[in-house]
């Protein structure tokens, strides 16, 4: 298990690469940075077997959340920023593990050029999302009955 802040830097690295190399890539906003987490975690309790990172997902107003991932980007929209070498540290981390980076950018590729309005779209259509309380957390159960109808290995 990764601390979600690893995970979070991947999704910027990534993002940050996809800027230099194509003109229509907009930089991540924190609200699609909260739905590619959920994306992830729950295509990680499916394909590993194992939350890929500690934190819990919330359901909010503006679908699936990671507080302490919305805590730390308060106020801002796009996240992207400068990119540190700690960032590409984390980045290399992650992709060092096949299985991890297999998840990562799976959920990259199949979600990654959407915006973040048809992600939110997108989540409340799904069960976990619809299915919680708002402000509770969607559980790893709901993730997983969710998930397996929806990935494959």
């Amino acid at each position: 298990m990764y601390n979600v802040e690893k995970i979070v830097n991947w999704l910027r690295v990534k993002n940050h690469a996809d800027l230099r190399e194509y003109d229509y890539v907009d930089e991540l906003t924190q609200m699609k940075a909260m739905k590619l987490l959920y994306y992830i975690q729950g295509t990680s309790l499916v394909v590993l077997k194992e939350r890929l990172f500690p934190d819990d997902i919330v359901a909010w107003k503006y679908g699936p959340v990671v507080q302490s991932v919305h805590d730390m980007y308060a106020g801002k929209r796009e996240i992207v920023g400068d990119i540190t070498s700690q960032d590409i540290k984390d980045y290399e981390t992650l992709n060092s593990n096949p299985k991890v980076a297999a998840v990562l950018n799976a959920v990259y590729s199949a979600f990654g050029n959407m915006s973040a309005a048809d992600l939110v779209k997108q989540t409340h259509n799904e069960s976990p999302w619809k299915k919680t309380q708002q402000s509770m957390v969607i559980t790893d159960e709901k993730l997983k009955e969710y998930f397996k109808t929806i990935v494959t290995d």
